[in-house]
């Protein structure tokens, strides 16, 4: 069997990046991968502004808490005032340009109007409240890298620059399908020893959710004819074809033998827990990952392993989780494989471990925080930092 290390490695030496761009709206483009680097044409902010609504002045024309200004003009956001007069404040507002001369601005509270003039009653400092012309974004600057995740903050900053389009990668496209004559879908009558294939539901959303146009090819039954046979349907179109089920040594396990003869296979068995039985190779132009069909051993290879292929196929720079070390709060025997252990952080910042890390047990999924990554034949002791990957770097 491989350990982990080696068997990510042959994965991601095998994902290809996929090279087409399209151009989409700058208001679509969260959730895709940048496909040319932006950079920005103007300023942010394109002037010196005001943070603060409050009266524009001159510092020298404050020298005291409670001197008195004429109010000379008044200066809301969208509106360009004129060269600010000495002995004069300026009405402004938040957003809104700094008048010519003005080299602080006193907030609206530390202020008192009467009729015309305002009495300031603090004493400025030379560039209180403002923010200065390009302190965001200068010119010229790269402002998102080709290979970015596009998340909601990133888009905000391509319109801030006047981008009204990006150019992304073109989505991954996965045939996804799961094998099994016992498999039976929600809503269906479970016939005696029958299951209903939550696989399907879970890893058609992890690819969603990874950005991916799914093409789902539903359930295929045991047969070594019907499996060829749908592995030819995906290959075609499709830049990946993932499966659950039947990649193990059973008679039923049909899928390593028909992916060898309608492609090649790489690697078989990884030595870890959940999931050692894992399946990759090709089929025609496809790559081809065949994922176990117990339904943790199926979340947790994807999470760890599909989805680090997936993000350098989509053509991202960066498909590392960041762990954390946090304390465990439990004590847990070592596995001769690498474990990845379903617990969630407590209230004292520790983390609990599921009662029942079984690989048929999803519902420890839904109750954990994330996995504690932990080494072969590594005992944990109550106290011990562990290697902790959130859900949050993971899905």
């Amino acid at each position: 069997m491989l350990d982990f290390d080696d068997a990510l490695a042959r994965l991601l030496a095998g994902a290809n990046p996929v090279r087409e761009t399209e151009a989409v709206p700058t208001h679509a483009a969260a959730g895709r991968i940048l496909g040319q680097g932006l950079r920005s044409a103007i300023d942010v902010p394109p002037l010196d502004n005001t943070s603060m609504d409050g009266y524009a002045v001159r510092c020298a024309d404050v020298p005291t808490a409670g001197t008195r200004l004429v109010v000379g003009q008044r200066i809301p956001a969208g509106s360009v005032g004129h060269v600010l007069a000495p002995g004069t404040a300026a009405r402004i507002f938040t957003g809104a340009p700094l008048p010519a001369g003005a080299d602080a601005v006193v907030m609206q509270e530390l202020c008192a109007v009467d009729g015309g003039s305002v009495t300031v009653n603090h004493v400025p400092r030379v560039g209180e409240w403002i923010r200065r012309r390009g302190e965001d974004i200068a010119a010229g600057a790269e402002v998102l890298a080709a290979g970015t995740r596009l998340s909601a903050a990133h888009v905000g900053v391509a319109a801030s620059v006047g981008a009204a389009q990006l150019t992304v990668f073109r989505r991954l496209r996965v045939a996804l399908f799961s094998t099994g004559d016992e498999l039976a879908m929600p809503g269906e009558a479970l016939k005696p020893g029958g299951i209903y294939n939550s696989n399907r539901y879970t890893l058609r959303a992890l690819l969603e959710g990874a950005g991916c146009e799914v093409a789902d090819l539903g359930i295929v039954p045991d047969s070594r004819e019907a499996t060829r046979a749908a592995l030819r349907n995906a290959a075609a179109g499709n830049d990946l074809i993932l499966t659950s089920g039947g990649v193990s040594v059973g008679e039923e396990d049909h899928v390593k033998p028909a992916v060898e003869a309608e492609g090649a296979l790489d690697l078989w068995k990884i030595a870890i827990k959940p999931g050692k039985p894992l399946a990759f190779g090709r089929v025609g132009t496809a790559a081809f990952i065949g994922l176990p069909g117990n339904p943790v051993s199926s979340f947790v290879t994807f999470v760890m392993l599909v989805r680090p292929f997936i993000r350098k196929a989509q053509g991202t720079a960066d498909w590392t989780p960041r762990a954390q070390s946090l304390r465990a709060d439990f004590e847990c025997k070592g596995d001769p494989r690498r474990e990845f252990l379903r617990a969630r952080i407590n209230a004292e910042g520790g983390l609990e471990l599921f009662a029942n890390q079984s690989s048929g047990v999803l519902t420890s999924c839904t109750w954990a925080d994330g996995l504690i990554d932990n080494p072969p034949r590594q005992a944990i002791g109550r106290g011990d930092a562990v290697r902790f990957l959130p859900f949050s770097e993971l899905l």
